[in-house]
């Protein structure tokens, strides 16, 4: 299969990339490197740098010829969107825009599209399912749902297959800061630096974090199920930020007293998505424990593995 990953050279999409590979597909990525990097990405994939927004994208989608695109470049920061509400929305909104009617024009049939639990907003129950209310409490999280409701519209529109993932707290090998799972990234940073960690409110908080090799094996079952539907890519199982820490302590084998700041205005308390849709539509599930999941995270960034 042809396939075009937006954001191929990032976290979460390198990893992606890897597994097309792998599978045998013929794999092109479009990135800018903003946040990415061209060391993520594996020989054997056409790479062109380049901004979403630009008008080369149909070119360069009419000289692939995907027949699939998963589409997970994006402005992914939730602060960066209130300060910045238009860059993300220019990121998120227009840039997918332009994607899909790149693809339109170059006769792609599905598109994956990695959204977030962010368009939730605070959740008023748990674990929060597919019917929750969508209701934002930041401009990414609106920019994420709005490029749901594009995708949908071209679906009605032009019969594209779309299959949009609503992504939990996921971490990984390759992350960085920014993110809603960046918290994996920073407490591993500052575990083997020596550092000390910080955590802001009292650290009773709750995601639901998933690991990013789950991530990617769901992504590639909705490349062949799923159309036209919504789904929650997650475990169904929260975790404190405090009992994240001492679990990155226990497979670090490094001990570190950490700082209480005050909460951060904005952050939900508690974040648990339920993937039982995805596990019936995809015939999917997370494979990973979180303390193994943490392991190889904090061995890969200990040992300089990409």
């Amino acid at each position: 299969m042809r396939i075009l990953v937006s954001g191929g050279a990032g976290f979460i999409g390198s990893h992606v990339v890897a597994s097309l590979l792998e599978a045998g597909g013929r794999v092109s990525v479009v990135d800018d490197l903003s946040s990415g990097s061209r060391d993520n990405l594996p020989p054997g994939a056409a790479f062109y740098e380049t901004d979403l927004t630009d008008p080369s994208l149909t070119e360069i989608l009419l000289r692939e010829k995907p027949e699939a695109v998963v589409h997970l470049a994006a402005q992914p920061a939730a602060p960066r969107s209130l300060a910045d509400p238009c860059f993300d929305a220019t990121v998120n909104i227009t840039g997918t825009v332009n994607l899909l009617e790149s693809a339109r024009r170059a006769g792609v049939r599905r598109v994956v599209y990695t959204s977030s639990a962010a368009v939730y907003g605070d959740p008023l129950y748990l674990p929060v399912d597919e019917a929750h209310p969508v209701q934002p409490l930041s401009p990414y999280g609106a920019s994420k749902y709005a490029a749901e409701v594009y995708l949908a519209t071209y679906q009605r529109l032009y019969g594209i297959e779309g299959v949009t993932l609503r992504l939990a707290n996921v971490y990984g090998p390759r992350q960085d800061d920014a993110g809603e799972g960046g918290v994996v990234a920073v407490f591993c940073r500052q575990l083997l630096a020596g550092e000390t960690p910080e955590i802001f409110g009292d650290g009773e908080q709750t995601r639901d974090f998933v690991y990013v090799a789950d991530v990617v094996s769901a992504v590639l079952a909705a490349l062949r199920a799923g159309a036209g539907e919504v789904l929650n890519i997650a475990t169904g199982e929260g975790t404190s930020v405090n009992e994240l820490l001492r679990l990155l302590q226990q497979v670090s084998g490094r001990k570190a007293q950490a700082v209480y700041r005050p909460a951060r205005p904005g952050d939900i308390r508690h974040s648990i998505l339920s993937p039982q849709r995805a596990k019936a539509v995809l015939s999917w599930a997370p494979g990973y424990r979180l303390a193994d999941g943490l392991r190889e995270t904090y061995a890969a960034l200990e040992s300089g593995r990409r």
